[in-house]
């Protein structure tokens, strides 16, 4: 008797599963690009910066900061949309000079940074909506009684080597015939110390990179960030080319983060109080043009 009542109940049960079952599976099948590779494995390859201070850095555990917080808000909604609650993220180091290599060779699906959305670099690449909008200017010892960019005539002057800055920095000199000494290396850590051990007058570069570059010394009172803006240039988060779903994903994230007002509070935490590692306040207040940018998420570059 018990035998033919469960044989019945456990055909049921398995029906059960595979119409549950059978909708996510379809699915599954018509998933894409980006969002088919991070099913099929798993896993979410996330570039990472680890001394971009205050939008992706290592506090000395892990990583954090204004746009690694961006990242991980998309990262949920990548879990959702797959149901893949015990999804993996990898995090992958990456610089200015190797993030772009490191995405179209597929070894990370997604960067959240201080990668500048540039026309030159979206023939690599794909952009979301900006998150930040930023001037260029240098950072320089106060002792050093340098204000403008004109007062680096003939002066040695450091910037991080695949930046739009470098670009920026080598067509002023070029057009004003400033005859600066440039000089490029790896990363802004590497930049700023040749500022502090007087190899370089000047470190030229995005000015809240400046900021934070400043914040995290010991000793910040000594420097100053000055210059007249070179540009006005915007971050945004990057990933592959030609990938409709996934841009969609994103720019959804990114777009509703801006309006609802979750944007500007994740931007009050990281530009207005204090932070790791030294508790400095950046004293870095929301500008009106990305309040208005906040208004109305776009994804245009401003070069």
């Amino acid at each position: 008797m018990h035998l033919a009542v469960r044989r019945p109940l456990a055909g049921l049960t398995l029906l059960a599963a595979a119409v549950l079952c059978a909708p996510f599976a379809a699915h599954a099948q018509d998933l894409t690009g980006t969002l088919k590779k991070i099913h099929d494995d798993r896993v979410v390859l996330l570039g990472v910066r680890e001394a971009s201070i205050p939008f992706a850095y290592s506090n000395g555990q892990h990583t954090v900061g204004y746009s690694y917080a961006i990242a991980q808000r998309i990262i949920d909604e990548i879990r959702k949309t797959l149901n893949l609650p015990d999804l993996k993220v990898r995090e992958v180091p990456v610089n200015s000079s190797n993030r772009v290599s490191l995405l179209v060779n597929n070894q990370i699906d997604l960067e959240c940074g201080s990668t500048t959305h540039t026309r030159d670099r979206e023939n690599q690449a794909a952009f979301s909506y900006s998150f930040f909008m930023y001037s260029v200017r240098m950072l320089v010892r106060k002792s050093s009684h340098i204000k403008d960019f004109q007062d680096l005539a003939g002066k040695p002057v450091v910037t991080t080597a695949g930046t739009s800055d470098e670009r920026l920095l080598r067509e002023l000199n070029s057009a004003k015939q400033l005859n600066m000494r440039i000089a490029a290396v790896k990363d802004h850590p590497e930049a700023f110390a040749m500022v502090k051990s007087g190899r370089a007058v000047a470190f030229v570069m995005d000015e809240p990179i400046l900021y934070g570059t400043r914040a995290a010394d010991p000793h910040p009172d000594e420097f100053e960030v000055t210059g007249s803006p070179l540009a006005t240039e915007a971050y945004a988060c990057m990933f592959r080319k030609g990938d409709a779903p996934f841009r969609k994903l994103v720019n959804d994230v990114v777009g509703t983060m801006e309006t609802s007002g979750e944007a500007a509070r994740l931007y009050d935490t990281w530009f207005t109080q204090p932070i790791p590692p030294h508790g400095t306040n950046l004293n870095y207040p929301l500008s009106p043009q990305m309040r208005d940018m906040f208004a109305h998420p776009n994804d245009r570059a401003l070069d």
